[in-house]
């Protein structure tokens, strides 16, 4: 410990490196319920890519493990410290180093905040379109980390289409750079990609090349009422099937919106047993809400409300931010399921998470990006009661197991970490997980980079 003190001191200012347990303990965990947590020897926070490179030589050097951090806003635990690492803090690397409005880039460091990204780069007439709920407080490098997602993914994609290149210092301080500056470029393998969503386990990212777009007009926002989510799911693949493209397709089930009202007076009728949102930034958004309006009707909505304008239109996205707040007031604690199916078979998916909510005799709440079929359910369970925690991680795994059953995947945004690791490894089969440690190894051949995350 101490000669891991004395480096990391003779490389790092001495405001660099924490070693008070009353302030370490704060960096021990991300949101995610029922992931383990230990006890770190020592959290640095770098402001240089050389000083990044000092921690992970002194880490090989002395074999001590190191733990990747951003805003700690994850939820699978892959940010979560162990026992004697180093917690490698990313976020006084904040820089925005470049904004290219005719290359339509951006050049960040890894501490950048999300939505101060998006904001500078609304200056130049461009946007940033990946939008993780947490995009107010959540860091570039941690979205990279988790191969992150939001709202907006129905239309504009996830965070991995938008990485364009990387600066990755590795397991043994080495300085790679991967990708290109240039609107294409297939040389060699894609290693860009693979780092994007391995979560910290092959490589300290420390710059990124991120793809910008014009930035869109205003959307304008419908807001469907139906008796059933099976309704609103035929409605979601309606407007899909005749070619829709809205910048958002949000569905809300009737736990979640109950939750809602109960906390917030939305004034949405009890009989509503799925809200779903749609919203345009095209050309002529009206028309287009007037064309998902019918098909929300012919669907069987009770009630379409389309907004006039703006300011209507956050009135309407209002129910749909408050999802999980209200869903946290139900009961102690939540676990917050990240599945994704197809979109044809999300009503199965709400329909079968209604029925393991009944077994088990839990609330589980629904609120899903319809568009991409991500799902998020939210098992609402008190904490402190052991039977009650137990049933929540049962009924947790078996909405994998059914995600998996209709063709889905355990995880569309939030990541695997800790949380799901057993699951990612069914998911994959043996081959796919003999490859994939076996890429881990040539990365990080000493296991350093958050071991115990993903495999």
């Amino acid at each position: 410990m101490d000669d891991l003190l004395e480096r990391l001191r003779a490389a790092l200012p001495a405001e660099a490196v924490i070693t008070d347990p009353d302030v370490m303990v704060s960096y021990g965990r991300d949101m995610a319920s029922f992931c383990a947590a230990g006890a770190p020897a020592v959290v640095v926070l770098p402001r240089t890519v050389e000083q990044v490179q000092a921690v992970m030589r002194t880490a090989t050097a002395l074999r001590v493990p190191v733990v990747p951090q951003g805003a700690r806003t994850g939820l699978s635990g892959a940010a979560n410290a162990s026992d004697g690492c180093i917690v490698l803090s990313l976020v006084k690397m904040d820089r925005i180093l470049e904004i290219n409005p005719v290359d339509r880039i951006a050049v960040v460091e890894p501490g950048v905040i999300n939505a101060v990204l998006s904001r500078a780069a609304h200056e130049h007439g461009l946007d940033y379109p990946p939008d993780p709920s947490s995009w107010e407080s959540c860091t570039i490098g941690g979205n990279i980390g988790t191969a992150s997602g939001g709202l907006c993914c129905v239309k504009y994609g996830v965070t991995a289409e938008y990485v364009l290149g990387l600066d990755v210092v590795l397991a043994d301080g080495r300085l790679l750079t991967t990708g290109r500056r240039t609107a294409k470029g297939v040389a060699g393998y894609d290693l860009t990609r693979l780092f994007v969503g391995s979560e910290g386990s092959l490589g300290i990212v420390v710059k990124a090349v991120l793809g910008l777009r014009p930035r869109p007009p205003a959307q304008l926002v419908l807001a469907a009422e139906f008796d059933s989510a099976a309704a609103a799911c035929d409605a979601v693949c309606a407007i899909m099937e005749r070619g829709h493209t809205p910048s958002l397709l949000e569905l809300m089930d009737g736990t979640t919106v109950r939750a809602v009202n109960a906390m917030a007076n939305m004034g949405l009728p009890d009989t509503t047993e799925a809200l779903l949102l749609a919203a345009f930034d095209t050309a002529d958004p009206a028309a287009d809400l007037a064309a998902v309006g019918e098909l929300c009707r012919a669907a069987g909505a009770s009630e379409v409300v389309p907004a006039d304008d703006a300011a209507e239109s956050e009135l309407l996205l209002q129910a749909r931010r408050l999802a999980l707040p209200a869903l946290e007031t139900v009961r102690t604690a939540t676990m917050i399921d990240d599945v994704c199916v197809p979109r044809s078979r999300l009503g199965a998916m709400i329909e079968g998470t209604a029925a393991i909510a009944d077994k088990h005799g839990l609330t589980i709440g629904v609120c899903a990006h319809a568009g991409d079929g991500n799902t998020h359910p939210v098992v609402c369970f008190d904490h402190q009661d052991a039977d009650e925690s137990r049933r929540a991680l049962e009924s947790f795994d078996e909405i994998m197991a059914l995600g998996l059953e209709l063709g889905g995947t355990i995880t569309g945004e939030h990541g695997v970490g800790t949380l799901k690791k057993e699951w990612l490894a069914r998911e994959l089969g043996p081959v796919g997980l003999e490859l994939q440690r076996g890429i881990k190894r040539t990365f990080d051949p000493l296991n350093l980079l958050n071991p115990g995350k993903l495999f």
